[in-house]
């Protein structure tokens, strides 16, 4: 039975309203990166604004984030042309629709590749710093203030035997993981120099339809213990994140993520209530089973030449593989038990983000095994298969690329990577409202929500799945779509 918390929130209808107690043109429901670029873009369409956000200040998950941006295609961003890679749209394209697998939104990823150097420079026309260089290591994040770097799979296979390879990932040019504060600084201070009432510390109840039920017109809120409306002459937008917080509805749409998963990556404000307040005028869902979670066990770069075993001894992926698609498909092995078996190297420290228990060691593959609690003889085939093939350079059961191909040797150690065990596996939701690639909000029958739209984790959009995922793409989607909803809802 579906838990109260993850049902459709019921509008309210205008002839219900005593009075309004505020008119705008356009309403933002969320002021992280998705609401912040729909305000701005609304505003410089001339309409005017109002920001709503539950928090006491704004920044949502995108504060939180790193803050990458996946950005590329039309040729190269400048730090991409600056730093000799010429990326093709055709190859951007390309890349997002593998990493969406067969549901793939395609209008959505065309619009997005066609008009991804266009939004760096609107980004950069906002005060939003990047630098000309490229970090050429294996990394999660760019601690130095360098801007490009691979946050996917682009080199990894299948993906590189369909696209040619590009750094997208556009790190903000400050030392740290502070892309993220800087990045809704810069939008905030934006926000600030234009005529837009943001309202901090408030929160949204219901939607207000006309009393045919057909066009969404205000907004019934609370601020301060008191309850207030909205008229909205416009547009609504959502932006007010996806539902990682709400256990009710992750038990009804993803369980597995919840299930499996360790730490929940999100605002506090991220518990779906603009999905369910869509929901209640009608609109549709789509992806909701659909979520990130993470195995993080590089850097160390060496551990990216170990591999990864489930219960039955048995590899199940590429390691050089970007660290949310490996824990996707390690989220998906039978039994749940995961290690991470490799060569003891010199000063070895394990990933600073993936706090994963030492599972075993050996001289011995076998004795290894045993401490794993592993099917006698089924790590010692997998390892033999494995080193036979590395001694030549090869990985034909996975491709794992040259680079990071070499025999396992003794002593051996693993790393337990099973959930539940310690190890560090951060989650969060892709599933949302299906909407058009201008951001307008759907009904199951492909019909436009008059007067509302959505942007960001409140939608279903570019990054779809897990195993596709690239860091960069949650940011850079709700931006680019938070802009095109802001523009939408303006010229309504």
């Amino acid at each position: 039975m579906t838990g109260p918390d993850a049902l459709p929130i019921k509008p309210r209808v205008e002839s219900s309203i005593e009075r309004w107690d505020g008119t705008t043109d356009v309403a933002v429901v969320g002021f992280g990166g998705a609401g912040a670029c729909a305000a701005i873009e609304a505003a410089d369409q001339g309409a005017r604004v109002t920001l709503l956000e539950l928090g006491s200040q704004g920044g949502g998950s995108t504060r939180l984030s790193s803050a990458e941006v996946y950005l590329g295609g039309n040729g190269g961003t400048p730090p991409q042309r600056a730093c000799g890679f010429v990326d093709e749209t055709a190859d951007m394209q390309r890349y997002l629709e593998l990493c969406a697998g067969e549901d793939a939104p395609l209008e959505k990823i065309r619009a997005y590749c066609e008009g991804s150097t266009a939004h760096f420079d609107w980004l950069s026309g906002l005060g939003v710093p990047f630098k000309n260089s490229f970090l050429d290591e294996r990394a999660v994040m760019a601690l130095s203030d360098d801007c490009l770097l691979y946050t996917g799979s682009e080199k990894a296979w299948p993906f590189r035997d369909e696209a040619k390879p590009c750094p997208r990932g556009h790190n903000l040019q400050v030392e740290g993981d502070n892309g993220g504060p800087l990045l809704m600084d810069t939008l905030a201070a934006r926000i600030d120099e234009r005529d837009i009432d943001v309202l901090l510390e408030t929160r949204v109840l219901a939607l207000v339809t006309d009393d045919g039920g057909d066009r969404v017109v205000g907004l019934l809120c609370r601020r301060n213990m008191r309850e207030f409306t909205l008229r909205v002459e416009r547009g609504v937008v959502l932006c007010a994140g996806g539902f990682v917080m709400n256990d009710a509805m992750l038990e009804a749409y993803a369980p597995h993520l919840r299930a499996r998963g360790t730490v929940k990556t999100g605002s506090p404000g991220d518990t779906g209530t603009g999905i369910r307040m869509a929901q209640g005028v009608g609109a549709a869902l789509d992806n909701m089973d659909e979520g990130f979670m993470s195995l993080a066990y590089y850097p160390p770069v060496e551990l990216t030449e170990g591999i990864f075993v489930n219960a039955d001894g048995r590899r199940f992926v590429n390691e050089d593989a970007y660290h949310g698609r490996v824990g996707s498909i390690a989220m998906e092995q039978p039994d749940g038990r995961i290690f991470l078996v490799f060569s003891v190297f010199d000063a070895f420290k394990p990933s600073p983000y993936l706090n994963a228990p030492i599972a075993g060691t050996g001289e011995t593959v076998e004795e290894l095994e045993k401490e794993l609690g592993l099917p006698a003889g089924s790590l010692q085939r997998t390892l033999a298969d494995y080193n036979g093939a590395a001694e030549r350079g090869e990985d034909p059961e996975f491709h794992k690329d040259r680079e990071y191909v070499r025999p396992l040797t003794a002593p051996y150690a693993a790393l337990d990577c099973t959930p539940g065990h310690g190890a560090y596996i951060p989650y969060f939701t892709l599933g949302g409202l299906a909407t058009t690639t201008g951001g307008a909000v759907l009904r199951a029958d492909g019909s436009e929500i008059a007067g509302l739209y959505a942007a960001g984790r409140t939608t279903s959009s570019v990054p779809r799945r897990g195993d596709g995922y690239a860091s960069g793409l949650s940011v850079g989607d709700a931006t680019f779509f938070g802009r095109r909803a802001g523009h939408s809802a303006a010229r309504e």
